[in-house]
Formats: structure tokens, C-alpha cells, sequence
């Protein structure tokens, strides 16, 4: 006698539990042509096409669900996450609206909408989206650290609260830059400079994102911006430039800080000449040949 559905659907499953994603492949694809309406045997194959990364095939095996069925829960929320692996965020975006309609006191998917909606630069909406889960926002850092970005995008001063609330729970550097950004944009600069300090130090020497030499470069132009015939901002902009920053333009624009004094400015420009001068010798012989 034949086997079933369910005794091949079994099968797969005992071995996507092992880990064996080709025999499991191979037995729910059975299961799902034994019966095309078993919509777990689709659900577990989108399930294996995602731990394999196969990320569009898998977002193809929830939709095809979402088809028949497009109030079913998991199918819905397995979707919008592979789609946000392939990229798609435009269908993500209504993946996660179609679930929080059904489920809007889910704090998790209403995180990963927000997440989604920041990377398509609806900032506002990101903001509105964690605000409707203000418990989740106190418990959870990656969604505090979200809110703070959101309003920073917009430019509101409320970031800064949103920053330091942050940074009393946990003292990540990345965060304390961004909130010495927001200061800076803020023109507080006596506490930017403070949280330059601060984030510079707490920066590991290999870290790329930011690094410490762009730490520091924002930290000798909010000094130069406070105090624009002061020596302390030159002091930093040469530290930086003797831990690699190499951005020229940056520092080209620090000539034009309101009021910068005619003694800063030489200073800059003989920072610009240093960087440059390393690829001078080439540039000569290139005009030589």
C-alpha cells in the first residue's frame, strides 16, 4: 500500500530535525505532490529553501500559501522576514502590515516592520511604529537603539534623550558616536565633544565602523566650531590624520567654520598637504610617462 501524505510529511520532518535539508527536500516535495493542499508540507519547504539561504525560493513557498490562505499567521511573518533577506522591502513593508493587522500586539513584528521601514527612509513612520510598543522599547536594546536612529534621521532633538536612555543601559560605542552626532547637530557642543571622548576610548582599535580616527576627526571639528581660534581642535585634527583619516574633503570643509581664525586655517591647510603629499610622487611620475 501507498504511503500517505502524512507518513512522508513525517519523514521530512524527522530529517529537517536532523538536519538533513536534502532527504528532508526530498521527502516533503512527496508529501506536498501526494497531497497539494497540505499547506505544512509548503510552509516546511519554505522553511528548508531559508536555513539553505535560499531566501526567494522560500519567500515563493510562504507566499504560495499566503495565496490560498492570506490571513494564515506563520505564513505571513516567514514571507516578510525572507523578503527583507532578498531585499525586497516594498513587499516586506505589506507582508508586515497584512500581520499586524491580524496580530497588532505582536512587539516582535512590529520591530521588524520598523527596522524595514527605516531602511526604505520612512523615518517618521519607523518612529510611529516602535511607539505603539513602549514596554518593548524599555526592555529591548536593538529596538531603543532603533527609535533613538529614527529620530535622528529626522532631525529631532528628542534623539538625544532617546540616545542617553539608551547609553545608561548599555555603553555601546557606535551608539555613543551617534549620539555625539546629535549633540553636534544640536549645537551642544560642550556634551558632543565630551561624548567624542567617550565613544573614542570605548572604540576598539579595529573597529571599522566607525573607527577611531573618525571618532576623531568629529571630535577636532566640533572643537573648531566651539572655539574657532582655539589650538585644541588643530591638536585633535593632526591625531586624527596620525590615526588614518585620509578623508580630504572632510577636512577641507573645516575651512569653511564660521569665524575659523587665519592661523587655524593655515594649519588645515598644511593637514590637507601632509595627506596629500603621499601620492604626489606618483601622480609626478604618471605625468611623466
Amino acid at each position: 500500500m501507498a504511503a500517505s501524505a502524512e507518513e512522508y510529511f513525517s519523514i521530512g520532518m524527522a530529517y529537517f530535525n536532523l538536519g538533513k535539508f536534502d532527504e528532508a527536500e526530498r521527502w516533503l516535495n512527496r508529501a506536498r505532490q501526494a497531497d497539494r493542499t497540505m499547506v505544512a508540507s509548503t510552509y516546511n519547504l519554505g522553511r528548508l529553501a531559508y536555513e539553505l539561504k535560499r531566501y526567494e525560493e522560500a519567500a515563493s513557498r510562504f507566499e504560495d500559501i499566503l495565496k490560498r490562505d492570506p490571513y494564515n499567521i506563520l505564513a505571513l511573518e516567514a514571507a516578510a522576514f525572507s523578503r527583507i533577506r532578498t531585499g525586497d522591502m516594498e513587499t516586506a513593508d505589506r507582508h508586515y502590515s497584512a500581520l499586524l493587522n491580524l496580530i497588532p500586539e505582536s512587539a516582535d513584528s512590529g520591530y521588524n516592520h520598523a527596522l524595514v521601514l527605516y531602511a526604505m527612509a520612512r523615518y517618521s513612520e519607523a518612529e510611529a511604529a516602535l511607539k505603539r510598543y513602549p514596554y518593548s522599547l524599555l526592555e529591548n536594546n536593538e529596538a531603543m537603539l532603533l527609535y533613538a536612529r529614527s529620530q535622528k534621521a529626522q532631525r529631532k532633538i528628542e534623539a538625544i534623550d532617546s540616545y542617553a536612555s539608551l547609553l545608561k543601559i548599555t555603553p555601546d560605542p557606535k551608539a555613543r558616536y551617534e549620539y555625539a552626532q546629535t549633540l553636534e547637530y544640536h549645537t551642544i557642543y560642550a556634551r558632543a565633544a565630551e561624548e567624542y571622548r567617550k565613544a573614542h576610548s570605548d572604540t576598539p582599535a579595529a573597529n571599522k565602523d566607525p573607527d577611531r580616527s573618525e571618532i576623531r576627526f568629529a571630535l577636532s571639528r566640533v572643537l573648531l566650531t566651539a572655539d574657532s581660534s582655539g589650538n585644541e581642535g588643530i591638536t585633535e585634527l593632526q591625531s586624527a590624520v596620525h590615526e588614518g583619516f585620509d578623508n580630504v574633503d572632510l577636512i577641507e570643509e573645516l575651512l569653511s567654520i564660521n569665524n575659523i581664525s587665519a592661523e587655524n586655517s593655515a594649519s588645515i591647510r598644511n593637514i590637507i598637504n601632509s595627506v596629500l603629499r603621499p601620492a604626489e610622487p606618483e601622480q609626478e611620475q604618471d605625468a611623466a610617462s
